[in-house]
């Protein structure tokens, strides 16, 4: 990962962070914020792969955990864990078609309530996962499917610029 990559991810963690935490904040739906933060890391595993997706995961869950988390790192093993299940799918989807990303990002902000509910309510003996799944994980998980589909685009394609400029710096030195 070379300089121009790095400066990218961590522009980006910073301007989903604040994207979600103010802009989203109030043009919420019911409460529900979309999880800008889990849509770039999964987006950035899903393009290029589990490593880069598993530093982004790591930072994008840090800065959850040390503004509003009560332990440093949980958020940050949560985000860490779904980045690299999502860059293992990297070798076998295609990245262009924006459907499948979509959808991986939909299953994954699911799969980050659920854990959350578990990890955070269930283990407080909150039994209540009816109300749970249809006030916060499935509006939450709509939400940030119908972000992605504008905030997917635009990373691809910055990556895809990326790509091209670390190919033709890679030529000039041949």
């Amino acid at each position: 990962m070379n300089i121009r990559r790095f400066i990218f991810n961590f522009i980006f963690v910073l301007l989903s962070f604040i994207l979600q935490t103010t802009v989203f904040r109030v043009i919420d739906f019911g409460g529900v914020v979309p999880n800008i933060l889990l849509i770039f890391a999964c987006s950035t595993a899903f393009i290029k792969g589990d490593k880069q997706g598993i530093w982004v995961g790591f930072f994008c869950g840090l800065m959850v955990d040390i503004f509003f988390g009560s332990y440093i790192g949980f958020f940050a093993m949560i985000y860490m864990y779904l980045a690299f299940v999502v860059g293992k799918l990297h070798v076998v989807l295609f990245s262009q078609n924006i459907a499948i990303p979509i959808t991986i990002i939909t299953i994954a902000d699911f799969v980050f309530g659920f854990v959350c509910y578990v990890l955070m309510f269930l283990f407080r003996t909150k039994f209540d996962i009816g109300y749970y799944m249809t006030n916060i994980i499935i509006p939450e998980m709509v939400y940030t499917a119908l972000v992605a589909i504008f905030y997917y685009p635009l990373i691809l394609k910055i990556h895809t610029y990326l790509d091209e400029l670390e190919e033709r710096n890679a030529k000039k030195f041949v």
